[in-house]
Parts: structure tokens; sequence; C-alpha cells
């Protein structure tokens, strides 16, 4: 199967709207959590999520946050401020779909998904060898697909050496996978590892491979978006830098 891994969409519609015309036709969607905060456009992304055909997704810290599960005060100010937003505008039937989320990790035939980290699915961020080491005994599959770090990123085991190296993947580099492997698909709605363009990635259970992928969307109309909304300015100048 051809599958689309997505992750941190984070309130931009236009990013997600060129992310599945990129993508192209899939048997199925993955998707890793974080559909709202920072970005201007919270009921468009969670309505276009729902229409999505043969569609696994996870909650995101952000998700359980505007749901009302966890304080906002978690949040620094200006994500706290998006996360108000938010849930100010979200329609009933919109918070009623993000609360039916699951925010464990999921098994999918070969691979486990999940938000943060297999052993801490909401909050971990998997930045570096040594969090990625803490987090190859959390799962039983031989990869496992991460999203939270909005960063294209591969964790490698080596199971004779017992080592743990982490690589930034390239995009359209199609990587054959072997046990064990923790892959980070990036965000698509606010990339941070300099390059602003809508990350994702495509998986093919039959070849066993992973497949970056990056396209580029109009950034100037989601920054109007942003600054209409009255949002912080921060979110609307990383979008346009990918930090």
């Amino acid at each position: 199967m051809r599958i689309l891994v997505m992750s941190d969409i984070h309130g931009n519609y236009t990013a997600l709207l060129a992310v599945l015309k990129d993508a192209g036709e899939v048997d199925e969607t993955w998707c890793l959590g974080d559909l709202v905060g920072y970005g201007p456009d919270p009921n468009a992304v969670v309505e276009e999520v729902q229409e999505i055909k043969n569609l696994t997704c996870l909650m995101g810290n952000h998700d359980v946050a505007v749901i009302g599960k966890m304080p906002l005060e978690t949040f620094n100010g200006d994500a706290k401020k998006s996360l108000a937003y938010h849930e100010k505008v979200l329609t009933a039937t919109n918070m009623d779909f993000l609360k039916m989320l699951p925010s464990k990790p999921k098994v999918r035939g070969e691979a486990t998904i999940v938000h943060g980290s297999p052993r801490d699915p909401l909050w971990e961020y998997i930045l570096n060898g040594l969090s990625a080491r803490l987090n190859f005994d959390h799962f039983d599959t031989p990869w496992c697909f991460i999203g939270h770090t909005h960063i294209q990123s591969i964790f490698i085991k080596d199971e004779a050496s017992d080592r743990v190296s982490l690589e930034q993947t390239r995009p359209d580099e199609t990587i054959q996978l072997q046990p064990k492997l923790i892959l980070n698909p990036g965000s698509v709605g606010q990339p941070r590892d300099r390059d602003p363009r809508a990350a994702y990635a495509i998986y093919d259970t039959e070849a066993r491979t992973w497949t970056p992928k990056r396209v580029e969307y109009n950034v100037a109309e989601v920054q109007e978006r942003i600054r209409a909304a009255g949002l912080p300015e921060k979110h609307a100048v990383r979008i346009a830098e990918g930090w």
C-alpha cells in the first residue's frame, strides 16, 4: 500500500491542500496529530481531514489543549494565544472530532505511529540520539513514525553495535527501510528545519520504503490570514523561513 504520512498541520489549510494534491492517490493516510495551534484555519483543517478516505488520525498536544484536557498555561505565550483563539472559533462538530482522536500509540502493520514518542505520546520531543535511544525499547515494530518536532529526520539503531545515529532526510530520496528506525515526516503547516515548504512522507508497505517529500504553497496568503485573525506575528514570520 502507498500511505501518506503527515503531521503537525497546525491550522494551515493552504499547506494541507498542497500536500494532499502533491501526494496524489494513496491507499491510506496517517496523520500523527496537531491539527490545530499556531495557524489561522482550524475549522477548515479539521473539516478537510475528516473528509480524507481511509484515515488514521492521532491526537497531538495542541489538540489535547484545545479540547480542554490540558491547561493552556502549559504552552508558551504565543502558542497559548493561538490556542485560545482556536478554542473560541472551533465549531462544536469539529471539537467533537478532535475529542474522539486517540492519544496513545497505534500499531499499523510493521509501523508504530505516535505524535510525540512511544514512551510519552503527547509531550516528548525526539530531537537527538539520546532521546531516540530511550524510545527504541518502547515499540516492538521494525519502525516507528513520529511527529511533534516539525523536522524531517530519521534515527537509526544499529543492533550489532548498539549505536543510534541521526540523519536529516532529503526530499525525494527514497529510504529502504530496515529495522530498527524512528522516522519523522516533518510538519505540514510549520516546518522547523529551515525549509518553509510543507513536509510529508510516502510510506510503501510492500516495497518497505519511505520517501520524504516537500511542496511549496502560498505562504503569503496564510500570513495574511494569521495577521487578520490577530494571531502572534511570530507565527506569520516563521512559516516563511522554516524555523
